[in-house]
């Protein structure tokens, strides 16, 4: 479809439509980036060309208008001048050159409808394409007026799209996660290894050595005491 498009249009023309097509169709255009700026801005010159055909066109349609007006009323004139001739003639008694005279004025008066209905369809038809180019010109400016804020707002999404790329590449949040995650690994460990204490540790022998510690500290208790006790010395006989 593109190398018939490009054959029966030329390349640049057929590229301009196929990516309008493309555009209009949904199919990504790069997903409004720089390439739909660059296709819209094609559009927009294709469009700016074809007015400026346009008022070329419709220029040379009122000259020939104007030059049909222009026929139409040297006939009308032209028939008022034979018209006179012919009663200018006929007043001097010249008969032949009156009857001349005024069969050219019939002949002439004869093709005056039809040169007036020409001149009518042309002007219908000039005033037709002049508001026709009126109409386009409008349009025109309204898509010079998208096509700049087009512009901006690809200019606004390059930026978005550069800061949402720096948030990514400054984004601490997959390493707090990580160190979340490590954290959580370390105190459910030590919460286990706790677990695994108490349950490997021997009731019985806990209380044994519970048992033996209090007995030892009694000891220890019983033997400060004694020191601190005054000592009695037996006297000899």
């Amino acid at each position: 479809m593109k190398k018939v498009m490009y054959w029966v249009m030329g390349e640049k023309a057929g590229r301009t439509i196929v990516g309008t097509w493309n555009w209009l169709w949904g199919m990504p255009v790069e997903s409004g980036g720089k390439v739909a700026v660059a296709i819209a801005e094609e559009s927009l010159q294709s469009m700016q060309e074809s007015v400026q055909k346009l008022a070329v066109a419709v220029a040379m349609q009122e000259g020939s208008y104007k030059t049909a007006k222009n026929k139409y009323e040297t006939k009308v004139k032209e028939l008022r001048t034979l018209e006179q001739q012919a009663n200018i003639a006929q007043q001097n008694g010249n008969e032949d050159a009156a009857r001349m005279a005024m069969t050219k004025a019939i002949q002439t008066e004869q093709i005056l409808p039809k040169l007036e209905e020409m001149v009518k369809q042309a002007e219908t038809s000039v005033n037709a394409s002049k508001d026709k180019l009126n109409r386009e010109r409008m349009k025109l400016e309204a898509y010079k007026a998208d096509m700049q804020n087009m512009k901006d707002m690809s200019e606004v999404n390059e930026a978005l799209a550069m800061i949402a790329k720096v948030n990514n590449e400054f984004d601490i949040g997959s390493a707090k996660s990580d160190f979340e995650k490590a954290k959580n690994a370390v105190e459910r460990r030590n919460f286990k290894t706790g677990a695994l204490a108490e349950i490997s540790e021997n009731p019985a022998e806990k209380l044994q050595a519970d048992m033996e510690r209090m007995t030892i500290d009694d000891e220890v208790s019983r033997r400060l005491q004694m020191l601190d006790a005054p000592t009695t010395k037996e006297l000899p006989e």
